[in-house]
């Protein structure tokens, strides 16, 4: 009896060994080509913001479906931090384009899509910052064994994420 008990552990060890470590090993892997995916994707997207001042409908949805073509879902933030330029404002020091004295206000995702939709694209001038944020939204196949096994991650835990931030060169209008 004991033989076969230990035969029986033995089967189940080799098995485990030989088909779901792989598959970890696997989903991992797959893991980090979607994260280099969606940092090139958000690095790329921000820059083209930076160098030509505007976010185009077209290059938003070129952005999302590179991102989303990983397989996975992604909840996309973007913040606008606009320039102030009010030359009737009370300061302490006249010159505008020293550092320290500018004050910026902050666009979010929804206003800048809402700007999107009706003309076709967001404007931005030169000085103002973009700031694109990327996270995963749903649970990977790596995330979903590493939580059957370990118990590792939760439920709302992220694995793919991406930032990347600059201030914009040029004037989109």
């Amino acid at each position: 009896m004991s033989d076969t008990l230990i035969t029986v552990i033995a089967i189940a060890l080799a098995a485990v060994l030989m088909f779901v470590f792989p598959l970890m090993t696997m989903s991992d892997r797959t893991d980090d080509v979607a994260q280099l995916t969606v940092e090139a994707a958000t690095t790329d997207f921000v820059d083209n913001i930076r160098t030509t001042g505007r976010i185009t409908q077209t290059r938003y949805n070129e952005f999302v479906q590179t991102i989303t073509s990983t397989g996975n879902t992604y909840d996309v933030e973007m913040v606008v931090q606009v320039k102030d330029e009010n030359l009737g404002k009370k300061v302490s020091q006249a010159q505008a384009d020293k550092i320290g004295e500018n004050v910026y206000y902050s666009v979010y995702t929804s206003q800048i899509e809402e700007e999107m939709e009706s003309n076709g694209a967001y404007y931005c001038k030169e000085g103002d910052i973009v700031s694109v944020s990327v996270k995963n939204t749903n649970q990977t196949i790596s995330q979903q064994l590493k939580n059957f096994f370990y118990t590792v991650t939760g439920n709302d835990t992220y694995t793919i994420a991406a930032e990347h931030a600059g201030i914009i060169t040029a004037n989109g209008k």
